[in-house]
């Protein structure tokens, strides 16, 4: 009757051989392609493939798709306990080796190969580089990416969410959107935008009189809105009342401006708001911490310059 061998033999096997031990020692901090790998330990390619296959289907490397080609490491916090402890006994006599120190040289070229590859990018770039995100991401992907920097448990008002673009935005990075608006046209609009989304409530009322319990908020947005209403001031109050101790109100809207034209072709009841305006109002709201900043035009937009104004309801 055979008795099969330990695992272990499998393993010893696996690091008998020189040039694996020195794969797994350049492996071990660094993520490489075959070809850095061949450059590394100056061997053919299918010499180095050959022995990966071997290191792999043992459990010494693991590798990852990117693109067309593969990037393989040498995974040590998750070895199986006899693999580390015999890569711990074996590790320092491969190290010792003179082949395994011109491969550390030869390692550091190739790294630094890399740096100058993206720096030479970067350097032909620099002047086209903004365009060149845009084209590839879309022009609100930093902005959106920042939403992370949210706390996760958190219930965000979107006060005047027309459409539902914000909540939709917002609903990913925070516990619970509550969006309001009053004007049914785009109340229906948001609730067909928001149903899938198991996380934000829809509801109707007026800024100035919000469908929302005292303290209910963390935080509260007013993202182009207040233009729209009769009694900002009113607004910014509910808004207040409306925020738990500690919870933030943002304001983003028009400068101020003279386009007349607005209020009758779109509405508008208010030209802009300018900082000491606004500071009035969020003081009288009894936030504190205000904060009124431009924001950079963007060339594409036709409209007034905007700004974001924030302060937070005080303890």
């Amino acid at each position: 009757m055979s008795i099969a061998a330990p695992a272990i033999f499998d393993r010893m096997s696996a690091l008998a051989d020189t040039t694996r031990s020195r794969l797994l020692l350049v492996l071990e901090r660094h993520e490489l392609t075959v070809g850095e790998m061949c450059q590394v330990l100056q061997l053919p390619q299918s010499t180095v493939s050959r022995h990966l296959k071997l290191l792999a289907d043992e459990g010494w490397v693991s590798a990852r798709a990117e693109g067309t080609s593969r990037r393989y490491r040498m995974p040590l916090d998750r070895l199986e306990g006899d693999a580390r402890q015999l890569w711990t006994l074996v590790r320092p006599g491969v190290a010792a080796l003179s082949t395994a120190g011109q491969d550390a040289e030869r390692l550091r070229s190739v790294l630094a190969e890399r740096a100058t590859r993206s720096r030479e990018f970067f350097s032909s770039a620099a002047g086209e580089w903004d365009r060149l995100r845009a084209d590839l991401f879309g022009r609100r992907a930093d902005l959106v990416g920042l939403l992370g920097l949210l706390d996760e448990q958190w219930t965000v008002g979107d006060l005047g969410c027309g459409t539902g673009q914000v909540s939709h935005t917002l609903a990913p990075f925070v516990a619970r959107v509550v969006a309001v608006d009053s004007s049914p046209a785009m109340l229906e609009a948001a609730r067909a935008r928001l149903a899938p989304l198991g996380n934000v409530e829809v509801r109707a009322g007026e800024l100035e009189s919000l469908p929302v319990e005292d303290g209910a908020l963390n935080a509260a947005v007013a993202f182009l809105v207040l233009h729209y209403v009769a009694e900002p001031a009113e607004a910014l109050a509910e808004a207040a009342r409306a925020l738990a101790t500690g919870g933030r109100l943002l304001v983003m809207d028009m400068m101020p401006h003279d386009r007349e034209e607005y209020r009758q072709a779109m509405g508008h009841l208010w030209q802009g708001f300018g900082e000491a305006q606004m500071a009035e109002w969020m003081e009288a709201a009894g936030l504190h911490g205000f904060r009124y900043a431009p924001l950079p035009p963007d060339p594409s937009a036709r409209g007034p310059r905007l700004f974001a104004a924030s302060a937070r309801r005080p303890a």
